[in-house]
């Protein structure tokens, strides 16, 4: 507990010094601080972990350095699409409604969108069985190539997570090998170890990819970075302000998705209004804490992606029309939404412990790793039982009033961001 508490302390510090969000100061510190002396049996070259900005443009970034050839995590953000916005909510039997936000550039995966406009050369591959998988996985790392595998996060132990359905995909590099363990990097500091077998069954859980793999080849051939920069820009205008998929679903894209969502948190009336999907007390609870978890954590950068990608504009300011302005109004953006995120989590942090058992969860996995899976497991069952113990301390008034600052906060967001993409705009 003392740890944890010199940790938090750390965090303000650089929070007052740097202007940040309490998540993005928290990441900074604690990819300094699981710094130190690598394992054996990483590949030659492969020695940067830890995440400052973007989790899978990191591990890209980790990736091309290996490779030799450098490129920052904002660059490859940028170059992947950057951000995006696609909001909705799905309901179920007996669960609460899922409420989902992808705040990146989606759905093109990331990783070969960046490497295609950086003009590197790679292989995607898909394997029916695990057995083949694994051979194709041996000759990348016996070939001294890292690998990029999408797996069933749920099942890899260091998240300290109950297996589940492998729908979504998650991305983790595999960086080497000692013996009969994997090196694999995923955000800590450090690379996790696991065992082969181990891997396999996250690799092979994860259904639709199919033990998909990706692997650089080579250096860039002939790149243009300020061209890549103006197509990447490009596609992220045309899915921020058009459609995104072609279909009656992209209503829930981009600006469009960003007013949907401002118009359903103050919905009073109707059943796709947030009073009446998240009016109860454990539906709110869920739905504010989603909210929370979707800007600042999943599939996204902290402040929606917002400040990342402005950090790409102001690296590709001299190459990119319009870019130093809009960097700034998409920085204005991005403290927004962490401001929104915030509030969500001061709310759901009513419950108090909840928030302490969160906190001390996530720093135990990116610090310890695997080795504290017990400690990760119990963090987790008791922050399911305080999250079902969850009482209302607000009312509906009170929720109403939430919902609607929250909505005040969309809004400007929607409105900086019209402003910045007319700069980023082909006149």
């Amino acid at each position: 507990m003392t740890e944890h508490k010199a940790l938090k302390r750390l965090v303000r510090e650089r929070m007052a010094r740097h202007g940040e969000s309490y998540t993005t100061a928290r990441r900074h510190v604690l990819a300094k601080a699981g710094r130190g002396g690598l394992p054996a049996g990483l590949l030659a070259g492969y020695d940067t972990f830890g995440v400052e900005w973007h989790r899978e443009s990191a591990l890209v970034a980790h990736v091309l350095r290996q490779a030799g050839t450098p490129v920052s995590e904002p660059v490859i953000a940028g170059l992947a699409g950057g951000i995006g916005f696609m909001y909705a909510v799905f309901d179920y039997k007996d669960m609460p409604p899922l409420l989902t936000i992808v705040a990146q550039h989606h759905p093109e995966p990331w990783a070969p969108a960046a490497l295609r406009r950086l003009r590197v050369p790679f292989t995607e591959e898909h394997s029916g069985q695990p057995a083949a998988a694994l051979r194709k996985l041996s000759a990348a790392l016996d070939a001294g190539r890292p690998v990029l595998c999408t797996v069933d996060r749920s099942r890899l132990p260091w998240h300290g997570m109950e297996p589940g359905y492998g729908m979504d995909p998650y991305v983790v590099a595999v960086a080497g090998r000692d013996g009969d363990v994997l090196l694999v990097d995923d955000e800590a500091p450090r690379p996790n170890g696991i065992a082969v077998d181990d891997f396999l069954a996250a690799w092979s859980a994860h259904k639709k990819g199919s033990h998909h793999m990706l692997v650089v080849t080579g250096p860039p051939v002939e790149p243009d970075l300020g061209a890549a920069a103006r197509d990447a820009v490009a596609t992220t205008v045309a899915h921020l302000t058009g459609p995104v998929l072609g279909n009656n679903f992209d209503v829930n894209f981009g600006f469009s998705g960003m007013a949907r969502l401002a118009v359903q948190l103050r919905d009073t009336r109707t059943r796709t209004g947030w009073a009446k999907r998240f009016g109860a007390p454990v539906p709110f609870y869920h739905g504010v804490r989603r909210l929370y978890e979707c800007v600042e954590l999943e599939y996204t950068a902290p402040g929606a992606t917002r400040p990342t990608y402005a950090r790409f504009l102001a690296e590709m300011a001299n190459d990119v029309p319009g870019a130093g302005a809009a960097a700034e109004l998409f920085a204005r953006s991005g403290d927004t939404w962490s401001r929104l995120a915030g509030l969500a989590l001061e709310t759901t942090g009513a419950l108090g412990e909840y928030a302490e058992v969160a906190e001390r969860r996530l720093a135990v996995m990116l610090s310890r790793g695997p080795e504290a899976r017990a400690e990760i497991r119990e963090l987790t069952v008791r922050m399911d039982e305080l999250a079902s113990e969850y009482r209302d301390p607000l009312g509906d008034a009170g929720r109403a009033e939430l919902f609607a600052r929250l909505a005040d906060l969309v809004e400007e967001c929607l409105e900086t961001e019209r402003e910045a993409v007319a700069l980023l705009s082909p006149q």
